[in-house]
């Protein structure tokens, strides 16, 4: 659009700032048009900066929802892990406690039995002494008897023969 002068300009078309009107009007044109486009530019950086930026917030929405999935799910397996090492925990010690338990009752159980064997034995010893004294109780009263008899009879005898 530049119209080219062909010689010197009067002086009264001589602008104050030492150049001619058209002049002027194409630097006008000229600035106006990269005035436009920089503000074109500008507004799709504007757009493209926007677009970048919803991505972002888009992605940080589903990060942020991911990171509160993931969250959750942490949570649900530390609660269910949790009772189940309690319990197990809990079923350890009265494994334990009972296994102690038992040991301590095996050997009073032990201590009872050698007490019971040695309680019978002494019974049996015992059965077998009195056993033994009842039959020479027997004997000597079988023994006395008779000899009492024969005393009676001896007597009866004497008695008889004094008559």
């Amino acid at each position: 659009m530049s119209i080219k002068n062909s010689g010197a300009a009067p002086a009264s078309a001589v602008n104050p700032n030492g150049k001619l009107p058209m002049e002027e009007n194409e630097e006008e044109e000229i600035w106006k048009v990269a005035v436009s486009r920089f503000q074109a530019r500008e507004e799709e950086i504007e757009r493209k900066k926007m677009t970048v930026k919803e991505k972002v917030q888009q992605r940080l929405g589903f990060a942020e929802e991911a990171t509160r999935c993931l969250t959750q799910t942490l949570e649900e397996l530390e609660i269910m892990g949790d009772p189940m090492r309690k319990e197990v925990g809990m079923a350890r010690k009265k494994i334990d406690m009972a296994n102690r338990d038992i040991k301590s009752l095996a050997q009073s159980c032990q201590k009872k039995e050698k007490e019971y064997k040695e309680t019978l034995e002494a019974f049996n010893e015992k059965n077998k002494e009195k056993t033994h004294l009842v039959s020479m109780l027997m004997e000597l009263l079988a023994e006395s008897e008779r000899v009492r008899m024969k005393k009676l009879e001896e007597i009866n005898k004497t008695v008889g023969a004094l008559q």
